[in-house]
């Protein structure tokens, strides 16, 4: 796969048989906005159509992995205009049909965080923010995180990120034992190149059966929770309190 550069989003070789996917919507602190969407969907249906990948690696730029919903794409679900489910973000990675690692080097916020969770191998940064801070706005979670943050994390951590919307420090998280390897923020990226690479070294049909039978058990449980997840947010997303929290506190 050649590089492509798009507005948002590049994506290039690294190397035999890994392809890097970066984010860098460096004005909207990547954001989930239609660009940055379009791009991540565009990358991903090139790895899928890219018969000599064996790996990908996602990562963001600077300090920032990913940020989540935009301010207007919660005011229109809150407004009943759209619902996170319009856009298939958040199972690319569980998705793609070869091993995805997330050098997630930055902060990852909300939505952000769920998508950096969704592969199939991450890697964190001691100094970077985390945070599922749905409850924050007082609606509750999405894309999914209500299966991948227990699945990934720990059911208690995960539980108590989801319900609390607390921020956490890499290092926090590593004190705490999350399961990922919790660098500092210059070595993320150089390691996932390296893990994928040796991936790259492995059988492509061997890494895509197994990637298959590893990802099936979050696969076949996701459009169940994302039913759950949208019959809470009918109860919860539509609230006046949301709106205001949203205008009021987005950002912060």
């Amino acid at each position: 796969m050649g590089a492509v550069t798009g507005p948002v989003v590049q994506v290039r070789a690294a190397s035999p048989g890994v392809v890097l996917v970066t984010m860098r919507d460096e004005v909207h602190k990547n954001a989930f906005t239609p660009e940055l969407v379009d791009g991540l969907t565009r990358a991903f249906a090139g790895v899928r159509a890219d018969g000599d990948c064996r790996a990908v690696v996602l990562t963001g730029y600077g300090t920032y992995f990913a940020s989540g919903g935009t301010r207007e794409g919660l005011i229109a679900i809150h407004e009943g205009r759209s619902r996170f489910t319009d856009l298939n973000l958040y199972s690319l990675a569980l998705e793609c049909d070869v091993p995805v690692i997330s050098a997630v080097q930055g902060h990852a916020i909300g939505g952000g965080f769920a998508l950096g969770l969704y592969a199939d191998l991450v890697l964190l940064s001691r100094e970077s923010v985390y945070t599922a801070n749905f409850m924050r706005y007082g609606f509750t979670p999405g894309m999914g995180a209500t299966l991948v943050l227990p699945a990934k994390l720990g059911p208690a951590l995960g539980h108590e990120m989801l319900l609390n919307a607390s921020n956490f420090r890499g290092a926090e998280l590593a004190a705490r034992g999350v399961p990922f390897p919790v660098l500092p923020r210059a070595e993320v990226l150089p390691r996932a190149l390296e893990l994928a690479a040796e991936l790259a070294e492995k059988p492509a049909v061997s890494l895509r059966a197994l990637k298959e039978h590893l990802a099936r058990p979050l696969r076949e449980a996701l459009p169940g929770v994302l039913r759950q997840e949208l019959a809470m947010h009918e109860l919860t997303f539509h609230r006046t309190e949301v709106g205001q929290r949203v205008e009021e506190l987005f950002g912060r």
